[in-house]
């Protein structure tokens, strides 16, 4: 039983004055741990490695998810990996564990994936990106006069390419026999059609943007949200097979944060265009806000929808010979989607 100079006196026990700060400071953390518990409960933000194409205006999401917080919000700090080489290497980062996710376009995508890269499918951005557009002093102002013409293209496996051939093809062109591609490096695509070497031009924005802003005579003709596309994303998340097995919570995380980005740049596309102003690449935030009108922010389908896209996608990819004949679209949608949200 402790004396009074245990609690009074200045031996070996504590003063008044210090047993009641320390009383006073436990009463302080108790109501704190009831008023502020999600504080005190709160834990570390976890690491994610997110690849992207830094500069690419319709990944306007993951900037906004960083600078508002979005990302924190969800418990992640996202370590952001410019990637600006070919996707096939993108996804071989992912299939290795060498980054967590990737983000870019699903017709760069289909093909690795069916040929075994062990990669998944777990979210999506947007839709809208990738444009074809005429020269109207070659006469070509409608998709049906490209037949027998030359549509330049950054390279034969680009979303360009792969994205308007099964248009082409749905609109009765042959895009093998009827249509010559011909590749020019991108910032090459206008001079292409100025000096008679090609009719059209497919690649995506912001570079078609800046095309535009110096090539006289250029008429949109399709974009890939035309017609039975308006409702179909162009731009996937995907993580490597074993991270997904492993770590579900993480990418559904991810996942969401990504889709609350998404929805504020379709909600408030001005403020958007400001915070993306420090990751832009010759593009004023007025151009960005432009080009963000042309794309739906809204379109992001993950878990049943997602997959059901990915079989839609499969399907038109069959139709050009992307994807073999004997591929069951349905079981592939199925093997390379995972809902993460479930």
């Amino acid at each position: 039983m402790m004396g009074s100079q245990g609690l009074n006196g200045s031996g070996d026990g504590w003063s008044r004055r210090r047993w009641l700060q320390a009383a006073g400071a436990a009463g302080v953390a108790g109501a704190a741990g009831v008023a502020g518990s999600g504080v005190l409960a709160a834990q570390p933000l976890r690491d994610v490695k997110l690849s992207w194409g830094a500069g690419a205006v319709c990944l306007a999401p993951i900037p906004v998810a960083i600078e508002r917080g979005i990302f924190a919000r969800h418990g992640l700090k996202a370590e952001l990996v410019n990637f600006t080489g070919s996707t096939d290497q993108l996804l071989e980062l992912l299939a290795t564990g060498k980054a967590d996710v990737g983000v870019g376009l699903i017709h760069r995508w289909i093909k690795p994936l069916e040929s075994g890269l062990d990669v998944k499918l777990i979210g999506s951005s947007h839709g809208g990106c990738v444009r074809l557009l005429g020269y109207a002093p070659a006469g070509i102002d409608a998709v049906r006069k490209l037949k027998g013409r030359t549509i330049a293209v950054t390279d034969l496996n680009s979303p360009g390419k792969n994205f308007f051939s099964i248009l082409l093809a749905k609109s009765g062109i042959d895009p093998v026999r009827d249509v010559d591609w011909r590749v020019f490096p991108g910032d090459m695509l206008g001079l292409a059609l100025e000096k008679g070497e090609a009719h059209a031009i497919a690649d995506h924005d912001p570079n078609l943007f800046l095309i535009q802003q110096r090539t006289k005579g250029l008429v949109e003709l399709a974009t890939n949200m035309s017609g039975e596309y308006a409702d179909k994303t162009c731009c996937v998340l995907g993580a490597g097979s074993r991270l997904v097995r492993s770590d579900k919570p993480l990418l559904a995380s991810l996942v969401r944060a990504i889709l609350e980005a998404s929805d504020f740049v379709a909600e408030n596309p001005k403020e958007t265009a400001k915070i993306f102003e420090a990751y832009a690449v010759k593009v004023t935030p007025e151009q960005v806000r432009t080009m963000l009108s042309t794309m739906d922010h809204k379109v992001h389908p993950t878990g049943l929808a997602l997959r059901r896209q990915v079989e839609f996608y499969a399907n038109d990819f069959k139709l050009v010979g992307v994807l073999k004949p004997t591929t069951n679209a349905a079981r592939f949608a199925e093997h390379v989607t995972v809902d993460v949200l479930s």
